[in-house]
C-alpha cells in the first residue's frame, strides 16, 4: 500500500471507531467519503438510481451497526465495499434490474459544441463494459477503476482469487475482442485512424 493509501485507511479506521461508540457525525464523514466511489462501483451492477441509492444507504446502516466488530484483517475501503456489493446483490434479486422511467429526474446536458475526447473515450469504455457479465464488470472495476488488489476482490466479492483471476482474464479477452468494432463508429476514433 501506498502511503496514501495507509493514511486513508488509518483516518477510516479511526471514523470506524468512532461510530462504534455512536458518532454520527463520523458516519456523515465516511458516508460522504466513499458515496461517490460506491456509485461509480455499483453502477457497474446496475444502471438504476433508485437502486445504488437504496444500495448505499443499506451498505451504511450495516456499517454503522458493524463498526464495532470490524476486525481490521483487511482495509475499510475492502471492507465497505464487501457489504455494498452483498446489499447490491441482495436488491437486485428483490428489484430486478429492469430500468425505471422517471420524468422527474434531470437529464445530465453534455455540451455539443465542444466536444470532450475524454467524455467519449469513457463512453466507449463504458459500452465495451456494458457487454461484460455483472461479476466481470464488477472485476474490472474494483481493479481498475478502485484500484484493489486481487486479495481484496476475493474478499469483496467472497470467492477465491483463481475466480476473480479467472473473470479478469474473460473480461479483458471480451474487451479486446469488442472494443475494435466500438471505436470504428467512434468519432475520436475516426479522426486518428490512418
Amino acid at each position: 500500500m501506498t502511503d496514501a493509501e495507509l493514511n486513508a485507511d488509518s483516518t477510516d479506521r479511526l471514523l470506524l471507531q468512532r461510530m462504534a461508540a455512536g458518532d454520527r457525525a463520523a458516519l456523515a464523514t465516511l458516508y460522504r467519503g466513499y458515496h461517490g466511489r460506491l456509485c461509480r462501483f455499483l453502477s457497474r451492477l446496475t444502471r438504476r438510481a433508485d437502486i445504488i441509492e437504496e444500495v448505499i444507504n443499506d451498505c451504511f446502516w450495516i456499517a454503522w451497526q458493524k463498526a464495532g466488530d470490524f476486525r481490521g484483517d483487511s482495509r475499510v475501503s475492502t471492507w465497505i465495499m464487501g457489504i455494498a456489493y452483498r446489499c447490491g446483490l441482495k436488491a437486485l434479486r428483490q428489484h430486478g434490474d429492469e430500468p425505471v422511467e422517471d420524468s422527474n429526474v434531470p437529464e445530465e446536458r453534455i455540451p455539443t459544441e465542444d466536444p470532450n475526447e475524454d467524455r467519449e473515450l469513457r463512453d466507449w469504455l463504458g459500452k465495451g463494459l456494458e457487454r461484460l457479465s455483472a461479476d466481470q464488470r464488477v472485476v474490472v472495476e474494483l481493479v481498475y477503476g478502485a484500484g484493489h488488489n486481487l486479495d481484496d476482490v476475493a474478499a469483496i466479492m467472497q470467492c477465491p482469487v483463481g475466480t476473480v483471476k479467472a473473470r479478469l482474464f474473460h473480461a479483458r479477452v471480451k474487451l479486446r475482442n469488442v472494443l475494435p468494432a466500438l471505436a470504428e463508429g467512434s468519432s475520436a476514433f475516426k479522426e486518428n485512424a490512418p
